[in-house]
């Protein structure tokens, strides 16, 4: 019985139950009692399942070693660029050596969503990929509404797009590398037409000719805001030779014109606030950012935020330097 079918029935026992309150019956028949108890028996089946719910949504305990990990990994950001690197790499191989608990999926799978944050490394990435793998090979995740768990995901991103390789011969793995693949065929055919902060239309498919980095980005998000001096320098150096940058916010004007102002943006930044081009280009977190060639060929992506190196390196494989 769905949760909105529970509510309809209690509505309905409500109902009856004022009724009997409000009649005065000179008798009370087999069948009224047997309503009666049907009554009875489905409150307390609607208690049992809130109870269930309410276990379901008990908070997480971490275990005396998981716990620093945990706190650990929540302090990455904070951390210098020059220890990052290092101190996600230890805990990569502290995390392999956890007993196989649900915990131990939490926390490689939480590693390997902030790995990719900046340049730690091809060596780093490879070790926090092998531990996720080890983790979802020991304790394999159901697939949720038919697609493959988050842990395959993350997975297959850091093997598609950070070329990390691991000995996982899965099928939810398989599949979520499938559908990566397929998300960027439908990159490579998309285009948009929106407008920037100015006023000037930009339409995609109308930049061939032009090397375009396609980037997906909010005034809230660090990892977003840590990369944008690199992208404006990068602007300012490059535009002259056919570079240009498509920044997407999916926020109000109303937040993004003055944060743009206050930063010193020059690049053209544009509002997508219904987030259709979010969804063309299937973005599930930011910053996201697609490089197309000058014959408007997708040629690299980035999963997370890149450095000035890192996007240096994205531009010369689409021939700009």
């Amino acid at each position: 019985m769905t949760i909105l079918s529970l509510l309809r029935r209690t509505d309905t026992i409500a109902l009856q139950k004022d009724a009997l309150m409000n009649s005065t019956p000179r008798s009370i028949s087999f069948p009224f009692l047997a309503r009666l108890l049907a009554m009875v028996l489905a409150i307390v089946s609607i208690g049992f399942f809130q109870k269930s719910l309410f276990a379901q949504k008990q908070e997480i305990v971490w275990s005396d070693q998981e716990k620093p990990l945990l706190d650990t990994i929540r302090t990455l950001r904070k951390l210098p660029d020059s220890t990052r690197a290092g101190t996600t790499k230890q805990l990569a191989l502290q995390i392999r050596e956890l007993p196989e608990t649900p915990n131990k999926l939490r926390l490689a799978d939480y590693l390997a969503s902030l790995a990719t944050e900046g340049d730690l490394g091809h060596d780093t990435l490879q070790e926090v990929a092998t531990t996720l793998a080890a983790t979802v090979k020991a304790r394999p995740v159901p697939d949720l509404k038919g697609q493959p768990a988050e842990p395959y995901v993350e997975l297959a991103s850091l093997v598609k797009y950070e070329h990390v390789s691991v000995s996982l011969d899965a099928a939810p793995l398989k599949a979520a590398m499938a559908k990566l693949e397929s998300d960027d065929q439908q990159r490579q055919q998309a285009d948009f037409t929106l407008t920037d902060l100015n006023g000037k239309l930009w339409t995609l498919k109308n930049l061939q000719g032009k090397v375009v980095l396609v980037n997906f980005w909010a005034t809230w998000c660090p990892p977003c805001r840590k990369e944008m001096p690199d992208l404006e320098k990068l602007y300012e150096e490059l535009k002259d030779k056919g570079f240009v940058i498509l920044a997407i916010s999916d926020e109000e004007a109303a937040k993004v014109t003055p944060f743009i102002a206050a930063q010193k943006v020059t690049y053209p930044v544009m509002l997508d606030p219904g987030r259709k081009v979010n969804e063309l280009f299937q973005v599930a977190g930011i910053p996201r950012s697609f490089l197309y060639d000058r014959d408007g060929k997708l040629v690299t992506e980035s999963i997370d935020m890149r450095t000035e190196r890192q996007f240096r390196a994205m531009l010369e494989m689409a021939g700009l330097k």
